[in-house]
């Protein structure tokens, strides 16, 4: 595997910082786009990511630490997936993501459409058996087939339910799904929070963060689909749903998960489509990045 160099890495940093060797995290690039159903462009998300990155501080004041340079980040060079598609692309990335966990690297995995996190999250799977799947999304992604597509972006979850146990997800933010896939979520025990009840229930909305946190074990992969936010700070996104949530919000979801004694042990940021000429989702999205990692090793 190859690295970036300073002008095209997360964060833009030197080679003494940003090297395969000396790094605890490695950044992967897969701009995966095959079944996206209204919106695309999510193949660009990776590149506009790391762009914004370059903007984004190294200090973060409230850990008072500048990672980047204590822990190191690399930046592989993107996946190209020539002709490959499903399965075939899929065992691309699971590959790449699994070499590095050999090594004891925090994997953050950049996508492309949703269907991209089969992949890694297939990867940490047979590293930490124990974990637990933190899944935000507006969407459930449940859907047994999509479009007469298996592996569309609309069932990424749903593919993972083939390899991994279903009551050990925990979906936040879930604002858009079919009866079919309501019915699934009662009938494997995943554990969704939607996003009427965080907002509108009496007790849930007071409470739903310690509700996530107890729901999870001891250490966490999260896949994060940027639908999830709110299409008013986020709508570089192939799917924006209304009645979103906020950055905040979620941040203070993962301090508290750290606060638990939980661990964070891997991240895939999937569904970011740019768009020309809007700057702030792209800055919002490398930077949910950064602050993620700052809280998993500093917190």
């Amino acid at each position: 595997m190859k690295t970036l160099p300073l002008e095209k890495n997360f964060l833009a940093i030197e080679e003494e910082f940003s090297n395969i060797k000396d790094s605890a995290v490695c950044i992967v690039s897969a701009p995966y786009e095959h079944s996206v159903s209204y919106g695309g462009g999510t193949a660009n998300g990776p590149d506009a990511i790391i762009l914004a990155s370059q903007f984004v501080e190294f200090y973060d004041d409230e850990t008072d630490k500048e990672l980047c340079f204590d822990r190191g980040i690399a930046t592989i060079e993107p996946i190209d997936f020539g002709d490959k598609i499903d399965e075939e692309a899929l065992e691309i990335i699971e590959n790449q993501v699994d070499e590095l966990l050999e090594m004891k690297k925090f994997v953050v995995t950049l996508g492309g459409e949703h269907t991209v996190s089969i992949a890694p999250i297939k990867a940490y799977y047979k590293h930490f058996p124990n974990m637990s799947l933190l899944h935000f999304d507006a969407h459930s992604d449940l859907r047994d087939s999509y479009e007469d597509k298996a592996y569309s972006h609309a069932s990424a979850l749903a593919r993972v339910c083939e390899f991994f146990p279903p009551e050990r997800i925990t979906q936040v933010g879930i604002r858009a799904q079919c009866i079919e896939e309501a019915e699934f979520i009662k009938e494997k025990n995943i554990k969704t929070f939607y996003a009427s009840k965080m907002r509108r229930d009496p007790q849930l909305s007071f409470f739903w963060r310690e509700y996530v946190v107890d729901s999870l074990a001891d250490e966490v992969y999260i896949t994060f689909d940027v639908d999830y936010f709110d299409p008013a700070i986020m709508p570089s996104t192939g799917t924006p749903e209304p009645e979103g949530m906020l950055y905040s919000e979620t941040i203070e979801l993962i301090s508290m998960i750290k606060a638990a004694g939980k661990k964070i042990i891997g991240l895939d940021v999937v569904e970011f489509a740019p768009i020309e000429g809007l700057r702030h989702p792209d800055m919002l999205a490398a930077r949910l990045i950064y602050k993620i990692l700052n809280l998993e090793y500093y917190k």
